[in-house]
């Protein structure tokens, strides 16, 4: 699951924080607007929550604050130990990824922020089955992450990045999977959710899905 794309994780485990600042300029529009897609994601939080892809703890720290009880997984040793680090004693974070993960009971709330896109969809259905089993009536999936309204829309993107000059980002949009929202919102109904999508930026979709 995505863990083909685990030495990009290490690769990016020392710049993260300053790409999502906005200092990056190819991917300066994908990360517009960070700070606020993670209090958004934290807000349509409750309870206990499990984060996927934390990443240097960036979302983590914002659950945190708002007196959320935080699990997070995250594959990559390099990006553990920055979260760690920048969350102290408040940090539990185990190594796993969307499908493999230790044993956790009682969740009310599933999040991840620009991660879900290293799943194929075949894997992302998986997933959401795995949560829809996890997660009692009315809890929530929150997951903020880049997708694309149509099929022409992600292959404009790719074009659009070429023409700009910004070819790693041309590269990530070719080589991960992202996927298209009729396809989200078709495996989560399947696994009986509700599910809402809000446009946060250029690339990125806040989807809010509620289990029946």
């Amino acid at each position: 699951m995505g863990l083909e794309f685990l030495d990009i994780f290490e690769q990016w485990a020392d710049s993260y924080d300053e790409s999502v600042g906005g200092n990056n300029r190819e991917y300066k529009a994908v990360f517009a607007g960070y700070e606020h897609i993670l209090e958004d994601v934290a807000v349509q939080s409750m309870g206990n929550v499990v984060e996927f892809g934390v990443g240097t703890g960036n979302l983590t720290k914002k659950l945190l604050v708002n007196g959320l009880n935080v699990i997070g997984i995250e594959p990559s040793t390099q990006m553990r130990e920055i979260a760690a680090a920048k969350l102290g004693l408040n940090a539990i974070i185990f190594d796993g990824d969307f499908l493999h993960f230790p044993k956790i009971m009682n969740v009310n709330t599933i999040v991840s922020t620009y991660a879900f896109h290293h799943l194929t969809d075949k894997e992302k259905e998986e997933a959401i089955a795995k949560y829809g089993k996890l997660l009692s009536k009315g809890g929530r999936i929150v997951f903020a992450d880049t997708m694309f309204e149509t099929v022409e829309d992600y292959n404009n993107a790719i074009v659009k990045a070429r023409e700009q000059g910004f070819h790693n980002l041309a590269k990530d949009l070719e080589t991960e999977y992202y996927t298209t929202i009729p396809i989200l919102r078709t495996i989560l109904n399947k696994s009986g959710f509700t599910v809402l999508f809000r446009r946060c930026n250029e690339f990125v979709w806040l989807m809010e899905g509620e289990k029946q």
